[in-house]
């Protein structure tokens, strides 16, 4: 019997193509980029061309590819489509607003948006908010199967054809061991240090290297992994290394921190909603990013 398409892999070619990077594309959606580039390899094979280039300048799609891939977006959206009518159908009438959020989502921003959803009467009709914390890879298939209504996630992942809002954003600071007072440290200066890192899920690590590529520079990292923010601290309080983390997310007021500046101003985090603007309660959705966007 003729092996099936396998859905799996037309998402990671979609994703590919939209990053333009197989190792972007694995970070996006929360896979390891061997089983990534593999599954691109199958779907090629089973189709009988390669659909992309690859080069030590990045990847390309071929001209296979350019015919292809609008078709493979076109089914993917069909696909997800009917998953979300289905949910949607499920839930009518319940009158909910299904929230995912990061763990590294600042609480005041949910606290937010429950005020906006429940307290305020923002919305056109009453509403109930039903919360769901997941990593970043679980939370971008939930909102496309249409598991979830509406998304809080740091702005390090590229999410095409969804409605974006940044809502927020925080300053970043740098837990050392060394006590270095209150001077601010310099991107370049921890440059030169060796950065304790977690998985990548929450979107954390994402911003820590995206914010190194972007200047350039190259970061060290300690060998091990982190579980949570208060490991972070615990272990650069030890010695293992620096952590950079969201000013939110520092375990006490007694935590000693050193501001993060690049280029004279201090380095941030952006917090953005994300939803379809295909949703039956898109309107709905825009109103409350709107509302969480104009609080302090």
């Amino acid at each position: 019997m003729t092996e099936r398409v396998s859905v799996e892999s037309l998402r990671y070619v979609l994703t590919v193509a939209e990053t333009g990077s197989f190792s972007a594309a694995a970070r996006a959606y929360g896979v390891t980029q061997p089983a990534l580039s593999n599954g691109v390899a199958k779907l090629e094979e089973r189709l009988g061309e390669r659909l992309f280039e690859r080069s030590p300048r990045g990847v390309t799609q071929t001209a296979f590819g350019v015919h292809i891939i609008p078709l493979i977006e076109r089914a993917l959206t069909a696909l997800d489509g009917i998953e979300a009518a289905a949910s949607r159908w499920k839930s009518a009438g319940d009158e909910v607003i299904r929230m995912g959020v990061s763990p590294l989502i600042d609480p005041k921003l949910v606290a937010g948006a429950y005020t906006a959803v429940c307290c305020l009467s923002a919305l056109p009709g009453p509403r109930h908010l039903v919360l769901r914390e997941a990593n970043m890879a679980e939370l971008q298939q939930a909102l496309g199967a249409g598991e979830l209504d509406f998304i809080l996630i740091p702005s390090v992942a590229p999410m095409p054809r969804l409605e974006h809002r940044i809502i927020a954003s925080e300053p970043m600071v740098v837990v050392e061991s060394v006590v270095g007072g209150e001077r601010p440290i310099m991107l370049d200066e921890l440059a030169d240090k060796q950065l304790i890192l977690m998985p990548d899920t929450c979107g954390l690590t994402a911003f820590t290297r995206d914010l190194f590529r972007s200047r350039g520079l190259t970061e060290r990292t300690y060998a091990g992994e982190a579980v949570s923010y208060r490991v972070l601290e615990e272990w650069s309080n030890l010695g293992l290394g620096s952590a950079v983390i969201p000013r939110s997310k520092l375990a006490g007021p007694n935590t000693r921190y050193r501001p993060l500046m690049d280029d004279g101003m201090e380095v941030e985090i952006f917090y953005e909603a994300v939803w379809d603007p295909h949703s039956p309660i898109a309107a709905d959705l825009e109103v409350l990013a709107d509302r969480m966007a104009e609080q302090p």
